[in-house]
């Protein structure tokens, strides 16, 4: 698959998506950088402002299986991976799979589980396998989390830990609709539901041949530099308790990839990592207890941005 195929796969979905969603083009970007990348992606925002309802518009823009898990404080890492129960007719064990064998799943107020619960989805995350009673599990491919949360209310919610948060590839704000899209969401929801009108128009052959084809983006080494740069200087703020890992820089490589060939490219330029860098690289630092105010770590991360010495661009045209 070449990039310019790529790219039109990318603006097919998105112009579907488009017909539920009014504006968040910036979202749904990243929400597609998220697929093709193999990557996991958490949506926070107050309720209300569409989280849920485009990851449903993804869904059904993609001819993909999904399933949607209500996450609750007495949710059980069972109800999510499945379990073997006796089947009395054939005097055998068998195993009913889960919500989590899918290929995208929709991870409804995710820190309203328990730490057990959410430590549940690492493995299938990062490796996309369970293991059940001593047993591994391949899941689908492609396999997707789409994780929602609140950020205001914090009665009956256990706050997501690092190590699970530095498994999203995006941690992304949704933000209020503008005047103007404000007044389309009405017109547009007065008397019809136009999610129910959705049909796919990408299929699984598709998605697994772009998540093969879009690593063959050239980076050069001054932009690789570049790139290692920001990352580092994450590590060495006083503010930050703990820095972006190896696993957020390889995120970061990856998501500037994709974004370069949604943007007409065949090459990363200093401009993909500066683009990319607040939502692959904020939610992964731990800010220091005494010194967290709100958005410090995006605060954080433009900073790093505006004090390191950008590259010479260099590259080739789209293919």
């Amino acid at each position: 698959m070449s990039f310019h195929t790529i790219k039109q796969l990318a603006e097919q979905v998105k112009t579907n998506i488009g017909r539920v969603i009014i504006g968040k083009e910036d979202v749904v970007d990243l929400l597609l950088i998220g697929l093709i990348t193999s990557g996991h992606v958490l949506l926070e925002d107050v309720p209300g402002t569409g989280k849920t309802l485009l990851a449903k518009s993804l869904s059904k823009s993609l001819d993909l299986t999904f399933r949607r898990i209500q996450f609750t404080p007495d949710l059980l890492p069972s109800d999510l991976s499945g379990i073997h129960f006796y089947n009395q007719k054939l005097s055998e064990f068998e195993f009913r799979a889960g919500p989590l064998f899918t290929n995208l799943l929709l991870a409804d107020e995710i820190n309203r589980a328990t730490p057990r619960t959410q430590s549940s989805l690492l493995e299938c995350m990062e490796e996309r396998q369970i293991s059940i009673d001593g047993e591994t599990k391949l899941l689908a491919r492609p396999f997707m989390v789409i994780a929602t949360q609140n950020p205001i209310e914090n009665q009956g919610t256990f706050p997501l830990p690092e190590a699970q948060l530095d498994r999203f590839l995006f941690k992304i704000k949704m933000g209020y609709p503008t005047t103007e899209e404000g007044l389309q969401l009405l017109k547009r929801f007065k008397s019809n539901d136009p999610l129910a009108e959705l049909t796919p128009v990408a299929g699984m052959d598709l998605i697994h041949e772009a998540q093969q084809a879009y690593s063959a983006v050239q980076v050069s080494d001054d932009v690789l530099q570049y790139l290692l740069e920001i990352v580092e200087q994450t590590r060495k703020r006083d503010e930050v308790s703990v820095g972006v890992s190896p696993r957020g820089s390889q995120a970061l490589l990856r998501a500037s990839q994709v974004y370069a060939i949604l943007r007409g490219r065949g090459f990363v330029t200093p401009d993909d990592i500066k683009a990319m860098a607040r939502p692959v690289l904020a939610h992964r630092l731990a800010i220091r207890g005494m010194q967290r105010t709100a958005n410090q770590a995006e605060h954080i991360i433009d900073d790093i941005i505006r004090l390191t010495s950008v590259p010479a661009e260099a590259g080739a045209a789209i293919r």
